[in-house]
């Protein structure tokens, strides 16, 4: 009996350049693991960009498919913790990396990277939040321990962007008042419709400023960008506030004196969701999919399907995207 067929994006290097083509592929060409999945949705991250991009850092080996978020449908377990139609979420660990991901209509993965989603959670808003909204709980989460909303304003980087957008919406449900800092002028309403109070441009919190200290304005901040941005805010959070800090699209240098952290009692908090304990995962899902959960979750999002996903790859790596990108693998 001939393998089950599906499509895949599949990324191919050829002659020192990388390929994108959606592509048949069998359910035998998929690597070992204890869960076969039936993708549902998936959705598109900036880690999965640079995969698709031929970023060795990212994925080693090609042809590969990327996609490091999937939610869908259990075809076949040999773990007694799943069974056959249960609904599961994978996100991070080595999905889309090193593994086949979520741009398949099939993924094979250790069960030990799936769990069930929380009740009031669908599939496809599981995916609007993914490795994106994810990355965003947790930066709250963390953020939440030491700096309460009544503390004074939050400041978000990237803000248009997916994880940035995300803790928007997340922040502003918990009453925290948020200050957005973007450089897509025309998308002012988006982030005032998903919480933010006030806008700032990006032009001018990136101005470089070589002085140690700037004027406190912040109880606490979620960078997604990295570089002088990250810079700025801690150089500009009030005393005993908290940053977290998850990307470096700007820049993976910071050029920093201590005074910051010894002067003011700065907490800088790096974020990596990817290897999240699973304790912690369920925990945290149970919160985006209750009382953590947007009102406007479903309008950061917009729908794709596998055939649009090469232009939106291009889209997001010249940061013309905004919100979160769901792919219906269907």
């Amino acid at each position: 009996m001939a393998a089950k067929e599906f499509k895949a994006l599949v990324v191919e290097e050829q002659d020192q350049a990388y390929a994108r083509a959606v592509k048949t592929r069998t359910i035998d060409q998929l690597p070992a693991g204890t869960l076969l999945i039936r993708v549902a949705y998936s959705s598109l991250n900036y880690k999965d960009a640079l995969s698709a991009t031929g970023n060795k850092g990212v994925t080693k080996n090609y042809p590969h498919t990327p996609g490091i978020d999937a939610a869908g449908i259990v075809e076949h377990s040999d773990d007694p913790a799943f069974g056959t139609g249960d609904h599961v979420i994978v996100t991070g660990y080595d999905l889309g990396m090193n593994t086949d991901g979520g741009f398949g209509q099939y993924i094979r993965v250790p069960a030990q990277w799936a769990l069930k989603p929380p009740q009031g959670l669908t599939l496809k808003q599981a995916m609007i939040f993914g490795t994106a909204g994810f990355t965003a709980g947790i930066s709250v989460a963390k953020l939440g321990v030491h700096v309460p909303p009544d503390a004074g304003d939050v400041v978000v980087t990237g803000a248009t962007g997916g994880v940035g957008s995300m803790s928007v919406a997340l922040l502003a449900k918990q009453g925290y008042r948020v200050v957005a800092v973007t450089g897509k002028s025309t998308e002012h309403a988006f982030l005032k419709h998903l919480g933010a109070y006030r806008i700032v441009s990006r032009e001018e919190f990136q101005n470089p400023d070589k002085r140690p200290l700037l004027q406190a304005q912040w109880a606490g901040g979620i960078d997604t960008v990295g570089g002088t941005m990250l810079e700025n805010m801690i150089k500009s959070t009030g005393p005993l506030g908290v940053v977290t800090c998850c990307g470096n699209v700007a820049s993976a240098d910071i050029n920093l004196t201590v005074y910051p952290f010894i002067l003011r009692g700065i907490t800088l908090i790096g974020i990596d969701s990817q290897h999240y304990p699973m304790a912690d995962r369920l925990c945290l899902w149970q919160k985006l999919a209750g009382e953590w959960k947007p009102d406007v979750l479903d309008e950061l999002c917009t729908e794709k399907i596998l055939d649009e996903l090469d232009a939106c790859i291009d889209r997001m790596l010249a940061g013309q995207l905004k919100g979160r990108i769901v792919v219906n693998m269907l």
